[in-house]
């Protein structure tokens, strides 16, 4: 395994020079910690199948530290989407929310009948993958000595492994990814500097990413998106088949997801963003209402949906179905709820176009 932690810093889209400033105070900090790999990359979402940034990320190999303008739910779920995988890393920066807190007596009912998630796919490296949202400190202090203790833990964990292996007690564990000699069994592989990866700025882009820790495979989405978005692979596991046939701006197959397994990282609507399920900053509430999931009921969400995927079917030159194709079947037999202090909540938010 390598002897150091890898450190990618995502940037931010566009030149804001705030967010600029703290990705550089960060990279100049970060050159100058022992153990450490710094790299930069363009932003998680916007990535394209050959960019220099994501060739780099697909090689890496050993335990990683992303720190992005992203909820740490949607990096995480973005990186395993192209090929970067491993075990999720938590962070005191970052604690998860709990699902079943404070729900409802139904939605306590619904948790616990609930299928299990289908979990990621493939094979999963022995590795750790953390990430970090550069939204949630403004100084770039804190997000190194977060790393030190990230990199104290991967140093601990290898050195028990070690052990471990040196006893006959564990089995060696190969890393996937690309090896460290610089070749791949095709000849010499390129390595990318920080200078090559920002000299490439990609387009932006607009898809759904799926948090298969939650998916249940019920393909509700498939059956609500009209725009070829979805698909099944070999093994009937929902995919995103044709990301760039997403309409920019339109979240409307999240809100229908049951188990609020599609995020769109970049809507400003936290709960569909990536933000933990259970809570929005600090707030605990049941997000399954914003989503139109089945917990607590959520017509509103459903017609919200509707609409919103008639606003594109029009775009198109198509016409507009409403509610009478691809709705979810659990919600043909609920009356839209009564509005209460989470609408108000949501669209007080929702006005602050944050």
């Amino acid at each position: 395994m390598s002897g150091k932690l890898t450190v990618v810093i995502s940037q931010a889209q566009g030149k804001h020079p705030v967010k600029r400033g703290l990705e550089e105070s960060l990279a100049a900090a970060l050159l100058m910690e022992p153990g450490i790999d710094l790299s930069i990359v363009p932003h998680l979402v916007d990535l394209q199948p050959g960019h220099t940034g994501r060739l780099y990320l697909e090689g890496v190999t050993g335990d990683v530290v992303v720190l992005g303008w992203l909820y740490p739910r949607a990096a995480f779920w973005l990186l395993d989407r192209i090929g970067v995988k491993g075990q999720e890393g938590t962070s005191p920066m970052h604690p998860k929310a709990e699902d079943d807190e404070d729900l409802t007596e139904e939605g306590k009912s619904e948790l616990a009948e609930r299928p299990p998630a289908i979990g990621p796919s493939g094979a999963i490296p022995d590795r750790v993958i953390t990430c970090l949202d550069l939204r949630h400190k403004d100084k770039h202090e804190p997000y190194v000595e977060e790393i030190r203790r990230i990199l104290a833990e991967t140093r601990a964990r290898r050195q028990s492994r070690q052990a471990q292996q040196a006893a006959g007690k564990a089995p060696v564990l190969m890393e996937l990814g690309l090896p460290g000699n610089g070749t791949n069994g095709n000849g010499p592989i390129k390595s990318f500097s920080a200078e090559e990866l920002l000299q490439a700025p990609p387009g932006r882009r607009w898809y759904p990413v799926i948090d298969y820790s939650r998916c249940t495979n019920c393909l509700e989405c498939l059956d609500f998106c009209l725009f070829g978005v979805y698909g099944a692979d070999g093994d009937g596991r929902i995919t995103v088949e044709n990301q760039d046939s997403c309409k920019k701006g339109c979240p409307a197959c999240s809100r229908v997801c049951p188990h609020q397994a599609i995020m769109f990282p970049e809507y400003k609507t936290a709960a569909i963003a990536g933000a933990p399920v259970g809570a929005i900053g600090g707030l605990k509430i049941d997000l399954s209402k914003l989503f139109g999931g089945g917990v607590g009921g959520g017509g509103d969400a459903i017609a919200l949906a509707a609409q919103e995927r008639d606003r594109e079917l029009v775009k198109d030159g198509r016409e507009a179905v409403g509610l009478a194709a691809g709705i979810p079947k659990r919600q043909t037999d609920k009356a839209p709820a009564a509005r209460d202090e989470l609408d108000d909540l949501v669209d007080a938010i929702d006005k602050l176009d944050i």
